[in-house]
């Protein structure tokens, strides 16, 4: 009888031994599971970073974007008030040779006439000029 309750306890022992084993590799995956679920939130976790980040730097462009678009609309007011207007040195340069000192009160028939003596080319560039400068409209 000794014997068979040694078997027995041997056996039961054997398993206990399989079950701590068996038990061992299911905490082993778990962990690795785990440590896998970590680095996915981990991931997750700098993703909606990363978003938030983009989020301030888009609302800063924003910002910035509407200070410009501010700044342009104060100088297209200024200069629909009359503000100076100004050309490009050549262009005055060359309208002094044609006798043009003052733009404010020529018409354009007085303006062909005075370029009259200038190329094709040249009294186009000069046209082009003024009409940027908002000289001539």
């Amino acid at each position: 009888m000794e014997i068979e309750t040694n078997e027995m306890l041997q056996a039961s022992a054997e398993k206990l031994a399989a079950a701590a084993s068996l038990l061992e590799r299911m905490m082993e995956r778990m962990e690795q599971r785990e440590a896998e679920a970590t680095g996915d939130v981990q991931k997750i976790v700098a993703e909606v970073d990363q978003e938030a980040a983009v989020t301030e730097r888009e609302l800063e462009l924003e910002r910035r974007l509407a200070r410009a678009e501010q700044r342009i609309a104060e100088l297209s007011a200024q200069e629909s008030k009359g503000a100076r207007k100004t050309l490009p040195a050549t262009t005055a340069q060359l309208l002094a040779k044609q006798g043009i000192t003052s733009l404010e009160s020529m018409e354009a028939g007085a303006l062909d006439a005075a370029l009259t003596g200038l190329s094709l080319e040249q009294r186009i560039a000069v046209k082009s000029q003024l009409l940027r400068a908002g000289v001539v409209g």
